[in-house]
């Protein structure tokens, strides 16, 4: 008894079947069919999983956004230090912020029979989710979260609302929030509505500008507004380090005149004058839960759908502290 077995008792296809006992996405009616087959013919998904352990093929799938990314660099050194004393090989993909890229990515990965897929997404569209769900492959994804796909992402509302509340207990009357568009939902909108409704706890609000994740768009598009504001919450780091640039070539002092902070933890946040107020997130721990996940999920053992990262505030140089004295 095999998969084309279940498949054909069932009458449904092998690639349901498969999903079915990696915890994919199925209907309630199809994972009811497939129960009723398998308990049938006296076969359990834990003995069908045994049997997908013993032809894995020790070798899993990363799709990265950008290799030039401290995130993801970091959240790549956590996935490999946990498959390496596994054995396992990491097959790396960098697709440059290309959607079209990542699509291609998903197919060309399952087709070379790895035995997972971490996807490491900054952008979800109706084409990525059905490569996700036509594969046999399991997918987790990091990053942005999707019903039924296993996804562990930054706990980003709540570390833009505790930025938010920073700000807004100081005494800084014109804010801006520097953020990304809303194709990024974790960024562009989550971390963005944290940030608005932790200020509003304070009545106060901040002016939207939209760059890309790039230092250098950052920088030059911040030279158009730098002047009008004392304070600009950034939605990363890579963004306040242009927005510090910024501040310099216009000789605007930081944090005397401007205060800034980012989202992410960079190290480079830390080797700059002055080092910058950030929210830390653990990026490395996050690649290692992603990776501690799939092999559950090979193993057939239950993941749960989202899995939310902690966060701290670091404060250090780059906001003007003597606006919180009373």
């Amino acid at each position: 008894m095999n998969i084309s077995d279940i498949a054909k008792l069932a009458q449904v296809s092998k690639s349901t079947v498969s999903r079915y006992l990696n915890g994919g996405s199925i209907s309630e009616k199809t994972r009811q069919k497939i129960d009723r087959v398998v308990k049938e013919t006296g076969y359990s998904p834990n003995q069908f999983a045994q049997s997908l352990k013993a032809r894995r093929t020790q070798m899993l799938g990363v799709i990265v956004p950008r290799l030039s990314s401290y995130a993801s660099n970091q959240t790549l050194y956590g996935i490999e230090t946990y498959l390496r004393p596994r054995k396992y090989q990491t097959i790396i993909v960098n697709t440059d912020l290309d959607q079209q890229l990542e699509i291609n990515a998903i197919y060309t990965l399952a087709k070379n029979k790895v035995d997972g897929i971490i996807f490491l997404a900054t952008t979800l569209t109706d084409a990525h989710i059905a490569a996700i769900q036509s594969i046999n492959v399991p997918v987790i994804l990091v990053g942005q979260s999707y019903d039924r796909i296993p996804s562990i992402v930054q706990n980003d509302y709540e570390a833009g609302r505790l930025i938010g509340q920073y700000f807004g207990k100081a005494r800084f009357d014109r804010i801006a929030y520097f953020g990304v568009d809303a194709s990024d939902k974790a960024v562009g909108i989550h971390r963005c509505r944290g940030v608005m409704d932790g200020l509003s706890e304070y009545d106060k609000q901040a002016d939207t500008y939209i760059t890309s994740f790039k230092l250098k768009d950052a920088q030059n598009t911040a030279k158009s507004f730098l002047a009008q504001y004392d304070a600009v919450i950034c939605a990363t780091d890579n963004i306040a380090l242009g927005v510090l640039k910024a501040a310099f070539d216009m000789r605007i002092d930081v944090p005397q005149t401007l205060s800034i902070s980012g989202f992410g933890g960079y190290e480079t946040t830390s080797i700059v004058t002055p080092m910058i107020t950030t929210i830390v997130f653990p990026y490395e721990e996050t690649g290692r839960i992603a990776a501690l996940s799939m092999m559950k999920l090979l193993d057939h053992d239950e993941v749960p759908l989202v899995q939310r990262m902690d966060f701290k505030l670091d404060e250090k140089e780059s906001v003007d502290i003597s606006h919180f004295n009373e």
